[in-house]
């Protein structure tokens, strides 16, 4: 964990440079000494809130942060100019974002939140993708294990190395570089927020939720004693640390507020909540509350992401806007990437729709190219959505590695549902075949599919595809991809 108070005495101990006014000016001044305090809580924010910033896309356009000039000073600081985060070099920088419940909870290091935020810098463009605590993956010497638990494994045999290794881990499963990591003790969150005095919400639906869990009352022999009735009523709210995190983790809510796209939306508009609230002059200028808020920082947040870091990272997401925004969800929903299921101790689960992760990987790893398009002069058809879900079985024809993945990740995006990826026995396709198993009983689905992939029909299956055919009879359609496929855009 960043020690931010150790950073400041580092500071006050640089040799002061030749003739150097504005270092006298910033680090030597006692004055300007305390600016710098309080801006170096702001840092701290970019760490706490950094998801928020990303998720608020349906919030206005403009700038994230205040242009404060003293974060140029900074940066001068505590980091050369020629310095860049791990995989801006290669156009793509990874955080893993990580929410657990804490000292005091049941399963404290299991972490309830996990998302992937992937920053594209030459566009300025941002994924964030949700990854739900119940899916289940293969461990390293653990089998078959929800994503959950990586963190809560890690720090009982090594304790602070839970961040580190669940970054690890989920890279190796997404095959994709996880590089950092920012994880937040939900506590910790309450915390902040009250020392903030509350924060204000503008709640936008009548939120129900009859089985919102009590704390500490998990394992009441009275089932019905462990949930309590959560009811906020719509409009402008003003929410203690509890209640806020109540209203950002309700997952049983009735109604619109009820599906995981709601709850990611309540959490954007308290992370928006809290963000306005740290950033807003009565914080910043406060030194007893930037005090706290530096105390609660530091036992609260863990992350690998150093001053200068967390500085770059401002620097290059700072003029992002919500048309630069791609949010993606991963759940059991009918057109979702997962399906549910139970373990082999009754647990609920979520699998790969599938039965591996190779969709998946091609989503995450292609969720830029396969974005839409903001250029208005782009073909309709390249986002146009199907308002009846299809199967899809692909298949390349080539010797382009990652092909497959890449269409299926835009036909994903399209509305249809990608059964299985593979090679076909001869891979010297030119041009791209599709054949239709649904006898025409989805004319749209048919067109759309062709109109993207740009593949010729063809009403004969080879031999070689009949078995598939027989095997996969949930498949409507079978695509076989051609060396055209890879010019598509």
């Amino acid at each position: 964990m960043i020690d931010f108070k150790q950073k400041l005495e580092e500071i006050d101990r640089l040799e002061k440079p030749d003739n150097d006014p504005e270092y006298e000016e910033v680090i030597i001044n006692n004055k300007k000494r305390k600016k710098i305090t309080t801006y170096l809580v702001a840092i701290l924010v970019i760490a706490l809130v950094f998801s928020g910033k990303i998720l608020i896309s349906s919030q206005n356009s403009s700038a994230w942060l205040p242009n404060f000039s003293i974060f140029n000073k900074l940066k001068h600081l505590v980091a050369s100019a020629d310095k860049q985060l791990i995989g801006e070099e290669n156009d793509r920088i990874n955080i893993l974002l990580l929410g657990m419940g804490g000292e005091g909870h049941d399963g404290a290091y299991l972490t309830d939140t996990i998302m992937l935020l992937s920053l594209k810098p030459s566009p300025k463009q941002v994924s964030l993708v949700s990854l739900p605590r119940d899916l289940t993956a293969p461990i390293s010497n653990s089998g078959w294990q929800k994503i959950n638990s990586i963190n809560a494994y890690a720090e009982a045999e090594n304790p602070g190395s839970g961040g580190k290794v669940t970054a690890t881990a989920l890279s190796s499963l997404l095959q994709i570089p996880i590089d950092y990591y920012i994880r937040v003790d939900f506590n910790g969150f309450i915390k902040i927020i009250d020392e903030l005095g509350g924060v204000e919400i503008e709640v936008e639906n009548l939120l129900d939720d009859y089985s919102y869990p009590i704390f500490g009352q998990e394992d009441n022999p009275n089932y019905y004693a462990r949930f309590e009735h959560l009811h906020i009523e719509p409009g402008r709210q003003k929410m203690s640390g509890a209640l806020a995190l109540k209203y950002a983790r309700s997952r049983h809510a009735a109604g619109l507020e009820g599906s995981d796209f709601a709850r990611a939306r309540r959490q954007q508009l308290l992370l928006e909540a809290v963000k306005n609230k740290l950033l807003s002059r009565q914080t910043l200028l406060n030194p007893v509350m930037v005090g706290k808020l530096i105390s609660e920082f530091n036992k609260n947040i863990s992350t690998n992401l150093s001053v200068w870091e967390l500085l770059r990272l401002w620097e290059l997401s700072k003029d992002i806007n919500r048309e630069q925004i791609i949010n993606k969800v991963l759940s059991d929903a009918p057109d979702g990437l997962l399906v549910s299921g139970q373990g082999d101790n009754g647990a609920y689960i979520l699998t790969p729709r599938t039965g591996n992760f190779s969709q998946i990987r091609g989503v995450i790893q292609n969720i830029f190219e396969t974005a839409p398009s903001s250029d208005n002069s782009a073909p309709e058809n390249k986002t146009k959505k199907i308002s009846k879900s299809a199967n899809v079985l692909i298949f390349n024809g080539t010797w382009i590695t990652g092909l497959a993945s890449r269409s299926a990740a835009k036909l994903i995006d399209s509305g249809f549902l990608i059964t299985q990826t593979g090679n076909a026995p001869t891979r010297d396709y030119a041009t791209s075949t599709v054949y239709d198993l649904n006898n025409g009983g989805n004319p749209e689905a048919w067109k759309v599919l062709q109109d993207i992939t740009q593949a010729k029909p063809e009403n004969t299956l080879p031999e070689w595809l009949k078995e598939f055919a027989a095997n996969n009879t949930e498949a409507n359609y079978i695509l076989v991809l051609g060396t055209a496929a890879d010019q598509i855009e």
